[in-house]
């Protein structure tokens, strides 16, 4: 990191300092119509996945093909291949969608970046031993054959609600991606690929010759079960009755067409506009049709264009983002910030959705809409985590003049608790667990079940309200996440990485809704987090945390947003005076760069544990920023326990 050094001497001078700049620095990135948005990285599969879907439609743009390619060069592993994480070892996966790209690009594969990530990638099983998204995009080129693919017949479109797989039992980000995919399954196109690029020399064994293709070990016993279901669903499937399968066909497209969502695309996930594209494509769309045109514009804007390089987004994420620097900058709280704020807190009001009533009614169809989602636009999916944060930032800044708005996203999240106390993001009730052992689910990543550090967010946001523990739903929430404590003392971490970010969430939590700091489980999260400061005095974990057997809250270096969050949590359970609180604010201010905010080159935040994980540009500018204003806020003056939901 290009730390900067102190230029003036003394603590509390130098902390004030710091706060007043490092304010100003993210105030300055504010847009001008009062919303922050920074870019959103993920690993080398959403870039090589663009590159090859443009060759798939035959629709080439040389002049970002070849800056993407500079990006996929730029991050390839000592390993030789490419990480799901900055630091993380090879997978195969990632791998094979970046050989095939930058192969598509015209490189070389006898270049020496192409023959290690060759010989990489074999020394690891080859492609045939992908994931199965990998396979289908492998046999979208005709490089493995359709039965590498697990059978999701696109007569699922029919099913009713009480057959034991149905949409409406998955996620939304399941949903988005799966009713295109089906289609483009069921009719099972070639890409055009104008340059007959192939990648047969990534496979150990001939694809042809490969006979099993359920590679993943098996996670339970309904794995067998599905998988002999599969081998007969690849037999049967070509006899199911045509008429059957073009309602399923049509049922697909007008489910496609009623969640279009503008240019901001199918679900706001690349995945599913890039499929939802393909999928009016193999239907013979027009291509001037304005559905096509549409969603093709969506997922151009996704692109993040750096001049000499180039890379695409997974989505992107403008209201998460303008919560979070509002609640920095808050917490900063000099007249220039809290301006700032009050433009960003009108931008988001505008963007509650009230009047749609999104997949979420499936489960809860009394509940009347009142969240937000995480994009510009995305109003069939908005979710409970980013409803709680924009709500605690509104209720902060001014209670009366927000009060409709907070009052409304409040009965939501209440309505949206499931079974248990805890919240899923998307959606209610969403824990049909075997189904995460069908084939097609390899990744594990099918529901969206609850987790701790979206209830932390949810109990949080309903106790600022006054809703404290003897409220019912709060009450439950808080036995939920109790619960949930890790026998070490942590939490996990769903959305952010990973048991750092979950225990500052249910720490939070906690304090908000009123729970004794001095509970045995406050006292062992808050040892924890003590045991897992580094010698620098920062905090840091990677993503290996997320596989089972891997230490809980370590890795490779300390960072700027993971040191935040456990010295939030520490503060908001009465650590504030700690020693080890001092010396992680030391940490934040010799760490500073020449623009008074931070670097962090680490992925610190998860879209699907172990299969995909992101870098928020943004984490680096907000969260410093208000761990060192609540320190100064704590440490000086009269100042008690922390009051805020966050």
């Amino acid at each position: 990191m290009n730390a900067k050094e102190p230029d003036i001497a003394t603590g509390a001078d130098l902390l004030e300092q710091a706060v007043r700049e490092s304010a100003a620095a993210l105030a300055a990135k504010q847009d001008a119509d009062g919303h922050w948005v920074f870019p959103l990285e993920a690993d080398a599969t959403i870039p090589s996945e663009y590159v090859l879907f443009l060759h798939y439609l035959d629709e080439r743009d040389p002049a970002l093909e070849a800056k993407i390619g500079v990006y996929l060069r730029s991050i390839q592993g000592s390993h030789g291949g490419w990480a799901l994480f900055h630091g993380g070892e090879l997978n195969v996966s990632a791998s094979v969608k970046a050989y095939f790209a930058l192969k598509a690009l015209g490189d070389d594969i006898e270049a020496p970046h192409m023959r290690r990530a060759r010989e990489a990638i074999l020394a690891h099983g080859g492609a045939a031993v992908s994931n199965v998204f990998t396979r289908t995009l492998l046999a979208l080129f005709g490089q493995v054959p359709w039965r590498a693919v697990p059978v999701m017949p696109v007569e699922i479109m029919l099913l009713p609600r009480w057959f034991p797989f149905h949409l409406d039992k998955v996620s939304y980000w399941s949903r988005t991606v799966i009713v295109p995919l089906l289609v483009l399954m069921a009719q099972k196109p070639q890409a055009r690929n104008p340059l007959g690029i192939h990648v047969r020399e990534l496979f150990v064994v001939p694809p042809e010759k490969v006979k099993n293709w359920h590679t993943e070990p098996a996670r339970s016993k309904w794995t067998y079960f599905f998988r002999r279901l599969d081998a007969v669903l690849q037999v049967a499937e070509p006899w199911f009755f045509k008429s059957l399968h073009r309602r399923a066909l049509d049922r697909a497209r007008a489910w496609v067409d009623e969640r279009l969502n503008g240019e901001n695309g199918l679900g706001a996930i690349f995945p599913a506009m890039v499929n939802a594209v393909e999928m009016y494509d193999v239907l013979g769309i027009d291509p001037k049709d304005p559905r096509v045109v549409t969603a093709k514009t969506a997922l151009r804007k996704l692109v993040v264009d750096e001049g000499d390089r180039a890379w695409v987004q997974p989505c992107v994420s403008p209201i998460w983002d303008t919560a979070l620097a509002c609640h920095a900058l808050l917490e900063a709280g000099d007249p220039d910030s809290v301006a700032a704020v009050e433009r960003g807190a009108d931008w988001m009001v505008k963007r509650q959705v009230k009047d749609v009533v999104g997949d979420w009614a499936i489960q809860r169809p009394d509940l009347a809409p009142g969240g937000w989602a995480f994009q510009y636009a995305n109003p069939h999916y908005p979710d409970v985590d980013d409803t709680a944060v924009v709500m605690a930032a509104l209720d902060r800044l001014d209670p009366e003049k927000y009060a409709d708005a907070v009052q409304s996203g409040a009965t939501w999240i209440r309505g949206m608790q499931s079974t248990g106390g805890g919240w899923g993001a998307f959606d209610a009730e969403n824990t049909h667990y075997a189904l995460n052992h069908i084939p097609f689910a390899d990744h594990g990543a099918l529901l969206d079940p609850p987790t701790s550090d979206v209830s932390a967010r949810c109990i949080s946001a309903l106790s600022m309200l006054g809703q404290k523990r003897d409220d019912p739903v709060v009450k439950q929430g808080v036995d939920y996440l109790l619960a949930e404590q890790e026998a070490d003392g942590s939490w996990f971490g769903r959305w952010g990485t990973n048991y750092i970010y979950g225990t500052w969430s249910a720490l939070a939590g906690l304090n908000a809704a009123g729970v004794s700091h001095d509970r045995p489980e406050i006292r062992k999260a808050v040892d924890w987090l003590l045991a897992r400061q580094r010698e620098d005095g920062g905090w840091g974990e990677d993503g290996r945390s997320y596989w089972d057997g891997q230490p809980h809250g370590e890795g490779a270096t300390s960072t700027p947003s993971q040191t935040a969050w456990a010295l939030l949590g520490l503060m908001a359970v009465g650590e504030a005076k700690n020693p080890a609180v001092a010396r992680g604010v030391d940490y934040l201010l010799s760490h500073r760069n020449d623009e008074n905010l931070w670097d962090e080159e680490m992925f610190t935040a998860v879209g699907f544990p172990r299969v995909f994980y992101l870098r928020y540009h943004g984490y680096r500018a907000f969260f410093p920023l208000w761990a060192l204003a609540r320190y100064r806020n704590l440490t000086t003056g009269n100042a008690g326990p922390v009051l805020h939901a966050l």
